[in-house]
C-alpha cells in the first residue's frame, strides 16, 4: 500500500525513489538558498517549516499533523488525541544545553507528528538547534546507523546512549557545506534511502 501522493504513483519502489530524488534536491535548496535562516529554531512550527519545504512537492500532508496514529515494531508514537498536547510541551522545553537539546529532540520523535518523513526532517531541526545554542552540529558520518537507529529506539526510556552517541560526533562546522550534503545523504541511509547522493542531484 503505497502512500497517496501528488504524482499518483502507485508502485513503492518508484515512489521511495522520487521521495529520495525529489527530497533530497529540496534539501540542498534549503541550505543553498539561506532558507534554513527561516526556520524557527526548537519549535514545532520550525519542523513543520522543514517538512513541508523537503515533502511537499510529493505529499499533500506535508508540514501538517498526522490524523492517524503511528507505530513501529512494538513502539507506539504519541496517540492522536495527545498530540497537539505533546507539541506545545515539547515546545515550551529548554534548549540551552546539549542535554536539553537531545532531550527535546528524543521527545519530538516520540511525539512523531507527521505521517512520513520524521526522522529526516527532524535530525535538520536538531543540527539548526545545535548550531543557535552551541555553535556546532552533528557530523552524521560519524554516526553508525545500528547504534543510532538501536540508540533512538531504547531514547523514551534512557536517553543517556544517544547522547553520548552523538556528543562524540559533534563539530564546529556549522556552515560546511559539504558535510551538510552528507549528513543529508547519512540521514536518508539511517532510513533505507541510498540511490542519490544530495551533492550531486
Amino acid at each position: 500500500m503505497t502512500l497517496e501522493n501528488k504524482l499518483n504513483i502507485t508502485d513503492q519502489i518508484e515512489l521511495a525513489k522520487l521521495e529520495e530524488k525529489l527530497s533530497k534536491q529540496k534539501a540542498r535548496q534549503l541550505f543553498d538558498s539561506g532558507d534554513m535562516k527561516k526556520v524557527d529554531v526548537g519549535t514545532f512550527a520550525g519542523l513543520a517549516f522543514i517538512h513541508a519545504y523537503l515533502f511537499a512537492d510529493l505529499y499533500d500532508f506535508a508540514g501538517k499533523i498526522r490524523d492517524v496514529n503511528l507505530a513501529k515494531g512494538n513502539f507506539r508514537f504519541a496517540p492522536l488525541m495527545y498530540l497537539e498536547v505533546a507539541l506545545n510541551n515539547i515546545d515550551a522545553m529548554p534548549q540551552g544545553t546539549f542535554d536539553e537539546i537531545i532531550e527535546k529532540y528524543v521527545e519530538m520523535n516520540i511525539a512523531h507528528p507527521f505521517r512520513e518523513g520524521n526522522g529526516r526532517a527532524m535530525r535538520i531541526w536538531l543540527d539548526l538547534m545545535l548550531k543557535q545554542e552551541l555553535q556546532q552540529v552533528v557530523d552524521w558520518n560519524q554516526v553508525d546507523k545500528e547504534e543510532y537507529l538501536s540508540a533512538m529506539q531504547r531514547s523514551p526510556v534512557k536517553d543517556l546512549e544517544i547522547k553520548h552517541l552523538l556528543k562524540q560526533a559533534l563539530t564546529d562546522k556549522i556552515d560546511d557545506r559539504a558535510l551538510f550534503m552528507k549528513g543529508i545523504d547519512v540521514s536518508y541511509f539511517y532510513e533505507g534511502y541510498s540511490q542519490f547522493r544530495t551533492e550531486e542531484l
